[in-house]
């Protein structure tokens, strides 16, 4: 685009190939060069986008870093979620991670995730065109039965030490943790994918009969902990995936702790309560429950839409024996029928994404209003304690049990505490 020389360009290409060959202090040093120099010419501005280039490359070097561990190993990461499998895989040598790749491997329906892991393991790293690189240990995420026999099956085969860990710690579990957020990612990814969403939606189509294509879709579902904190999410799916600019979140109040029904009551209702023939009406509504949550929603998406012309075809989706994926009970809201997909359908794929992207709105939801209400509800009672002072108390002191526990000498040095109020908070913290 003509924003930068040929000159300054190839420089770039140079440095950012030497860095990606882990050449990393070499580009630093480069870098440095460039800054000093940019200083002695006064061009500050320029020195100070080389200082900013040189903090950042040397973070990414620090992460990359394994501290106590200069060996090579693999990491895989495991993530499964509405027939798509994600096994991630990180490749660690001389303790920084040298590269990456996702492999996707078809899982059969009623397949145990076990065999297809043992499966995956056995063909990638007896593979002969790969021996050479294979490290001494592989970390994985996902722990099995027959895990040792593997182990002795793949170093008898490959006739060199090769262990695999699943409980690790420290250096290990931070690339673990990585190699399963990338795998996550990458079926979340595949999910939303245009081609694959659309597909699902015309086999959803054809299986509910329906003569027009599905536009829009909707699925509720209650989250809480023993009643605490309850809140309800919806989340909107159109023909191309999830549409999180239209998620919804309700805080249920005003309803006894525990009562699923009463919440998804009052969720249905704020809904579509002011409801118009030209509002955003879903073709298929979901419950995320059984036929009781189905009744309640039914009757209030009843009493709404009887002046409409259109309202939504709800449908609960009950959770199968031991929770399993693949074993939903579907039942239609209007004539309570019910019926049941194979677990290998790309249309019960679909239903389980925007149940699985409810579950966890929801999830994310109560979780946030939990944590808010345990952080502030105790402070907030307490009279000169403003959201300033409130804030300054939490960071400076670590969270709240760690306020209920200081004394008030440790209030004192709170900046914005006086003594009066530190014998204050210290009081009515203590009862």
């Amino acid at each position: 685009m003509g924003k930068v020389s040929h000159a300054d360009y190839d420089e770039q290409v140079k440095l950012a190939s030497l860095f990606l060959k882990g050449k990393d202090q070499q580009v630093i040093t480069a870098l440095v060069d460039k800054m000093e120099q940019a200083a002695e010419n006064q061009a500050y501005e320029h020195a100070a986008r080389f200082r900013d280039q040189i903090m950042a490359l040397r973070k990414v070097a620090e992460q990359q870093e394994v501290s106590n561990n200069k060996g090579d190993m693999d990491v895989i990461g495991v993530h499964y979620a509405s027939g798509i499998a994600c096994f991630h895989l990180l490749f660690i040598r001389e303790g920084k991670i040298f590269g990456s790749r996702s492999y996707y491997p078809s899982v059969p329906a009623q397949t145990d995730m076990d065999e297809v892991l043992r499966s995956f393991i056995l063909q990638f790293y007896l593979n002969v065109d790969i021996q050479r690189t294979i490290p001494k240990e592989v970390v994985i995420s996902h722990n099995f039965e027959e895990l040792p026999e593997l182990e002795v099956a793949v170093s008898t085969a490959l006739d060199k030490k090769f262990s695999i860990k699943t409980n690790v710690r420290a250096d290990r579990a931070s690339f673990l943790r990585l190699a399963v957020t990338n795998a996550t990612n990458a079926v979340m990814t595949r999910l939303s994918h245009k081609n694959t969403v659309e597909q699902r939606f015309v086999l959803l189509e054809e299986i509910l009969e329906l003569s027009a294509p599905i536009l829009r879709m909707e699925c509720f579902d209650i989250s809480h902990t023993m009643g605490e904190s309850t809140v309800a999410s919806c989340v909107v799916f159109n023909r191309e995936g999830p549409h999180k600019a239209e998620y919804r979140r309700y805080n249920i109040d005003g309803i006894t702790p525990g009562d699923d029904y009463a919440a998804m009551k009052q969720a249905v209702t704020r809904r579509f309560d002011k409801i118009e023939a030209g509002g955003k009406i879903p073709d298929i509504l979901f419950i995320d429950g059984g036929l009781g949550q189905l009744r309640i929603a039914q009757k209030i998406v009843d009493e709404k839409f009887v002046h409409l012309d259109k309202a939504p075809q709800l449908i609960g989706v009950a959770k199968g024996e031991g929770r399993k994926p693949g074993l939903e009970t579907l039942i239609f809201g209007d004539t309570e029928t019910s019926f049941s997909l194979e677990g290998d359908s790309p249309a019960l794929h679909l239903i389980q994404h925007i149940r699985d992207e409810s579950h966890r709105f929801a999830i994310a939801g109560h979780r946030n209003r939990r944590q808010k209400t345990r952080n502030t509800s105790t402070l907030e009672s307490i009279a000169g304690i403003g959201p300033k002072r409130r804030k300054a108390l939490l960071q400076h002191l670590g969270g709240l049990q760690e306020v209920k526990g200081a004394s008030v000498a440790e209030l004192v040095k709170v900046p914005g505490i006086s003594i009066e109020m530190a014998q204050t908070i210290h009081d009515a913290l203590r009862g």
